[in-house]
């Protein structure tokens, strides 16, 4: 594992890669089919998050303010601006759900966004987000465990074939498809909350939409409790999954820290195959196993030659980590943009807390960095290879289409990575 762990030392970030609770939350309420998310807080948290995701996904992005001023704040609250906005947004629109998130603003004030939230009457979810604690990753988890508490009905009975799907943020709309489908495979019905892979996986609608389109819908969020099985990805996604067991006491459920590379997609089939008693996995399914398994020989002479930055949330951080060292790949640095205990499962040499200033200063100690579009200038100053992952990348169009799990994933992945490396080789 890792051998040092650094926290962080610095009193500040310096070029952070890190993304606020709130625009995690955000994310996590489109997943939901006809959603509004409202952020209660400044225009400015609003404007800012709505042009991040329009151009990182290349899609017009719904979300509505309650556009709060320090005035009105301090001195009122803001419960009225919420009570209002809602009205607002309801004379126009018809939303399934109104996704109410807070920022910073007033959290610091400390509105009381419950007693709120109980005066509406409107389908929301009411979920705490200051943006001064976790990051990008806990605010989407925040808001799947709050849509389920708030949601769900208590179910008596289970489903044997209704299976729950818990998806860390990280994971592209492609890619929540393909573990869906791979799930479907071997017979379940499968619900993914949130579902990004049929709102933001880039597909032509009839019309710019006002609302999200796609994702799961409001009534099947309710009937959650009736499964039978629930399956965590992410250890963001731990909470989430406790809540959901609390609906039905019949609700079995099987966590994986991640799903990229071999060994998590064996133990993912391996758990289906115990579920369901299928004597072998779906023909495509062992296909892809032994395409993987040839990728890996394929690759591991570049990616063994290579060293590697990976900067990213910590559940993909892991995910991508595991998939290189799978292969003979070497981790050299992988920085995380805020602690969790995911850190302490990653293979690589040095582990740490930090931000792209960190990367800079590192830069003796890699060939390859794998992070978001802001590690573009450092790979350009330093001349370094460089594989897009995160968010934003908004130099690259396709990213919801972007698949790194499973075995064909995993395939893909190692031949980018490979290929970069050979490049970057071949410069020098």
């Amino acid at each position: 594992m890792g051998e040092v762990i650094h926290k962080r030392v610095k009193p500040l970030q310096v070029n952070p890669f890190k993304l606020s609770q709130p625009m995690g939350a955000t994310l996590a309420f489109l997943g939901v089919d006809g959603c509004m998310p409202l952020m209660h807080g400044g225009q400015g948290c609003t404007s800012f998050t709505k042009v991040f995701f329009t151009r990182h996904f290349c899609e017009p992005i719904a979300i509505q303010t309650s556009a709060v001023t320090d005035a009105i704040a301090v001195l009122d609250g803001g419960d009225y601006s919420i009570v209002e906005s809602v009205k607002n947004i309801t004379k126009k629109v018809t939303p399934s759900l109104i996704g109410l998130l807070t920022t910073g603003l007033p959290e610091t004030k400390g509105d009381d966004i419950r007693g709120v939230a109980a005066q509406i009457d409107y389908p929301l979810v009411y979920v705490n987000t200051p943006d001064y604690e976790g990051g990008f990753e806990s605010g989407w988890a925040l808001t799947c465990k709050a849509m389920i508490e708030q949601l769900v009905e208590p179910a008596g009975r289970a489903d044997d074939n209704k299976l729950v799907l818990l998806p860390h943020i990280s994971l592209t709309p492609i890619e929540v498809e393909k573990i869906k489908e791979f799930i479907e495979g071997f017979g379940f019905n499968v619900f993914a909350l949130p579902d990004l892979s049929t709102s933001l996986d880039g597909h032509l609608g009839e019309k710019q939409a006002a609302l999200s389109s796609g994702g799961i819908a409001v009534e099947d969020i309710r009937k959650l409790g009736e499964a039978g099985l629930v399956l965590s990805v992410g250890d963001s996604m731990q909470a989430c999954a406790e809540a959901l067991l609390k609906k039905s006491p019949e609700m079995r459920h099987h966590h994986f820290p991640h799903l990229q590379g071999f060994e998590a997609t064996d133990s993912l089939a391996e758990l289906l195959l115990t579920e369901t008693g299928f004597s072998g996995p779906p023909l495509a399914v062992a296909r892809w196993r032994q395409r993987l398994q040839d990728a890996m020989l394929d690759s591991h002479f570049s990616l063994g030659q290579s060293r590697f930055l990976v900067a990213a949330e910590p559940d993909q951080l892991t995910g991508i980590c595991q998939a290189l060292y799978d292969a003979g790949g070497k981790v050299t640095v992988a920085i995380s943009s805020v602690d969790s205990p995911q850190l302490e499962k990653i293979i690589a040499e040095t582990v740490l807390v930090g931000d792209l200033e960190d990367a800079e200063h590192l830069a003796d100690d890699y060939d390859v960095i794998i992070g978001n579009f802001h590690c573009e200038a450092i790979a350009h100053r330093h001349h370094k290879g460089l594989v897009l992952r995160g968010f934003p990348n908004w130099e690259q169009v396709g990213n919801p289409l972007k698949n790194d799990a499973l075995y064909e994933g995993g395939a893909y992945f190692l031949f980018e990575c490979a290929n970069t490396a050979m490049e970057m080789r071949g410069h020098h």
